[in-house]
């Protein structure tokens, strides 16, 4: 409502304005408590915790779906390293993570900066007391970083130089770095830079889980018709039958997570067998891969994207279909449609998005967007911690065979 400016308590931001989206939750629940404490309430609530979180969720659209997140993270915190710790959406989203005391944040960037940035916010955290610094230009740890980093990657054509170098400007790659050593238990790249070179850093020195063979990202979009999932929308340009399959089982795995159960479109622009083009007869051949390994999946493919919202549709022209009801899950044949498919809705039907999810890494890290939100970025945070709890070394993934 107010293009991006600052909402800050300060000599030009005195009186809340009407749309200030921190009114409601705490305005509200303050005049609440007060009217108890004093015993004016006539009718007292009796959990105001609880009071707290209905009001978060006409603020916040995704808060219903994100709750048992948010209760999960906060039952055993864990150390979040945000590779972007300088970003105003990182700082303002570690404010709200303290507040909720789901994480034990660090923060990568210079010192002075992020002291500065939290001063003409005006936030309450603390350097020291609330989250630790990485400081890319003062930490001892360098030596021990750039060695590490140059261990990794110089059968990779990476000199010493080289390795200093990257260890001294580039965030992801200190973040990532802090993971694989266990100085964090999850990380957090972006929204700083492109998605495309965060991920590198991560999959350089984090890896992939064992038993997979490519990562993918899943995005969670809140619609007033419901709650959809979609993949690949940031990785793979154009996964083979085998990687769509992977893809599909690893995002399969997520939205279980949230308490939802999948039921899966594979989507073309062939229906069912409509046409023998390469890139339908990639999502049949999916398909079999995956009935393989999880026959008793509600899962369905090729199809038009129509046919997976609408069951009727769908039992006109093939009424044996395995899904039943409206898929949630949409996966895409490749990176273009996917990511266009995402954005349009998202924009379209003002929906409101959890992700990217980054799936099949070997730790528990993520890459957000450059357009990503504080409530975003607070959202991922909670998700990195809860996969920091589940977090399993020795855990191998579904394999996918060739």
């Amino acid at each position: 409502a107010y293009a991006g400016a600052e909402l800050t308590f300060g000599r030009e931001y005195i009186l809340p304005k009407p749309f200030d989206p921190r009114l409601i939750v705490e305005v509200s629940s303050a005049v609440a408590k007060a009217a108890m404490d004093s015993g004016v309430a006539t009718r007292p609530l009796a959990d105001l915790d609880a009071y707290r979180e209905q009001l978060e969720g006409y603020v916040y659209r995704t808060g219903h779906v994100m709750k048992s997140v948010f209760d999960q993270a906060k039952s055993s915190p864990r150390r979040l390293v945000y590779a972007e710790g300088e970003d105003w959406r990182v700082l303002q989203a570690v404010q709200v993570v303290c507040d909720e005391g789901f994480s034990e944040p660090i923060l990568v960037g210079r010192e002075a900066v992020i002291d500065a940035r939290i001063e003409k916010l005006g936030l309450r955290i603390k350097r020291g007391e609330n989250f630790e610094i990485c400081d890319p230009e003062n930490d001892p740890r360098y030596r021990d970083y750039w060695e590490h980093y140059h261990d990794i990657m110089e059968r990779r054509g990476v000199s010493p130089a080289k390795a200093r170098a990257v260890v001294r400007t580039e965030n992801s790659a200190i973040a990532a770095l802090m993971l694989s050593r266990g100085e964090a238990d999850a990380m957090l790249a972006g929204p700083v830079g492109t998605y495309r070179d965060n991920l590198k850093h991560v999959l350089d020195i984090v890896g992939l889980r064992e038993g997979v063979k490519s990562a993918a990202a899943l995005q969670m979009l809140v619609l007033s018709k419901g709650i959809y999932f979609m993949t690949d929308t940031n990785v793979t340009y154009d996964p083979d039958a085998r990687e769509v399959a992977e893809m599909t089982l690893l995002a399969v795995e997520e939205v279980q997570r949230f308490g939802i159960e999948p039921k899966v479109a594979l989507l073309s622009h062939s229906n069912f067998g409509s046409t023998a083009e390469p890139s339908a007869v990639k999502m049949r051949e999916a398909l079999a891969i995956i009935l393989e390994i999880s026959p008793d999946l509600d899962i369905e493919g090729e199809m038009h994207g129509d046919f997976a919202l609408s069951e009727m549709a769908r039992d006109e022209t093939f009424p044996n279909s395995r899904l039943k009801g409206q898929a949630n899950l949409l996966v895409m044949p490749n990176l273009d449609a996917a990511n266009i498919a995402f954005n349009l809705v998202k924009q379209l039907a003002s929906g409101l998005s959890v992700g990217p999810m980054l799936l099949g890494v070997a730790k528990p890290a993520h890459v957000l967007n450059s357009s990503t939100t504080v409530r975003g970025t607070v959202n991922m945070s909670a998700l990195t911690v809860v996969d920091a709890q589940s977090y399993n070394a020795d855990a191998p993934a579904a394999a996918v065979g060739d």
